[in-house]
């Protein structure tokens, strides 16, 4: 029994460390904080979307969707004549408002005639995460509650129309403004749809790439030490950097070879079908240039680079395998908190605080290149290519340091300094 005991005392001290509980935390802290956006995301879908309309109509079923507009949203612009579009879209824009509601002369008219009304709808997009579109799935609902009351109002008065336009009075001819461009024929929805297959899908592939890459080089530092091979090549009368050299090369190397697989998969992603479609139906092209890709491309490489050149210094913290299992997750942090900000938030509408953030963290560039390409971002990628170029150079130079100290020998850049202490005591 007491051997028994000693065993599971032996296996709860290896256990029982500081490594085994802090990822448990962090992800634990990282699920409170999505619970905690989720619930950002109910709150806000209660609140009343700010919009403007101009109603040049003011008959019967111009009258009910107003009302519906009125009381189930902010309003902070109104008008009777169409010629004030512009005067309604800039104070949509100032007063960062959600989109311009325009219902045209005829409106109840054409209803009456038993044609399908068109009602107008300019967006001012903010961004294309999943909570920025928050407010103008509000809007496309309350447009729908439009549709709904005057249907309601022709049944209820017995209004001889068609059955067809009775269930459907109204279509919604929409148009959107987006960093920049004007995209006719598109809603947000419509947009940010486009965009989250890059959002999830390109974060996706990256964080696996840099996960499975820098765990292999973690690994491999580990096992060299544990196999005493790292000691032997130490001892040979090599250069230290000509040996961190030749690791991060290699690794380089690899990388290069992921980066040019990811980005010719990336081009044929991006010229699918669906995205070919839509760009055709709205005037604007969503694919990515040769010269587009290229940039991604390197954006990949130089990341990879840094995250290999961070990764063996973690490894050189290992003792053994079993110890650098745990040295991966701060790899897999890293790439896991801008994978799921990128998915909820566009960078150009995060606070200033979480953007610099989210700049720091080498990671998050390469996934957030392609949707910055689409939109002629250049200077965010290219910022992001010398950030990452120049964390990766400090990451190697550390590297070195690290292998020309004893810490991979004994464990500790100290060690010397206590065994002089321990000589002379």
């Amino acid at each position: 029994m007491s051997a028994l005991t000693n065993i599971v005392r032996k296996e709860l001290k290896e256990l029982m460390t500081p490594a085994t509980f802090l990822p448990i935390i962090i992800m634990a802290i990282i699920f409170g904080s999505m619970g905690n956006t989720i619930g950002g995301i109910e709150g806000e879908l209660k609140e009343k979307p700010v919009i403007g309309y101009i109603n040049a109509d003011n008959d019967l079923f111009s009258k009910i969707a107003t009302n519906v507009l009125n009381q189930s949203a902010e309003i902070i612009y109104e008008s009777l004549n169409i010629s004030d579009k512009e005067n309604g879209l800039k104070k949509i824009q100032e007063e960062n408002g959600v989109a311009l509601i325009i219902i045209p002369k005829n409106f109840s008219e054409n209803i009456l005639l038993g044609r399908h009304s068109e009602i107008e709808v300019y967006w001012v997009m903010k961004g294309a995460g999943l909570m920025d579109s928050i407010s103008s799935s509000v809007v496309e609902g309350l447009i729908s509650v439009i549709n709904r009351n005057i249907t309601m109002e022709i049944i209820q008065n017995n209004v001889s129309v068609n059955a067809t336009t009775a269930l459907e009075p109204t279509y919604r001819n929409d148009t959107t403004y987006f960093k920049g461009k004007e995209f006719h024929g598109l809603s947000p929805g419509q947009i940010s749809s486009i965009l989250s297959q890059q959002s999830t899908f390109i974060p996706i592939v990256i964080m696996m790439i840099i996960i499975i890459s820098g765990g292999t080089v973690i690994s491999s530092m580990a096992l060299e030490k544990e196999n005493k091979t790292l000691e032997t090549l130490l001892t040979l009368p090599v250069n230290r950097f000509s040996i961190v050299s030749g690791k991060i090369i290699a690794s380089a190397l690899v990388g290069l070879i992921l980066a040019v697989i990811y980005m010719f998969g990336l081009g044929f992603y991006m010229q699918s079908f669906q995205l070919q479609e839509v760009a055709s139906s709205s005037g604007f092209d969503f694919s990515l240039s040769s010269s587009d890709l290229i940039l991604v491309g390197l954006s990949i490489f130089f990341t990879l680079i840094a995250a290999l050149s961070f990764c063996m210094l973690l490894g050189t913290l290992a003792k053994n395998y079993k110890s650098a299992q745990t040295l991966t997750f701060p790899v897999t942090l890293l790439a896991l908190i801008p994978m799921f900000i990128t998915m909820f938030k566009d960078f150009d509408t995060l606070p200033v605080v979480l953007k610099w953030v989210v700049f720091a963290i080498p990671f998050s560039h390469p996934m957030m290149a392609p949707r910055a390409l689409i939109f002629d971002d250049y200077f965010l990628v290219i910022t992001g290519i010398i950030y990452v170029s120049i964390f990766a150079l400090i990451m190697i130079g550390v590297a070195v340091w690290v292998f020309k100290t004893d810490r991979l020998l004994t464990g500790s850049t100290n060690q010397r300094w206590k065994n002089l202490f321990r000589k002379h005591i």
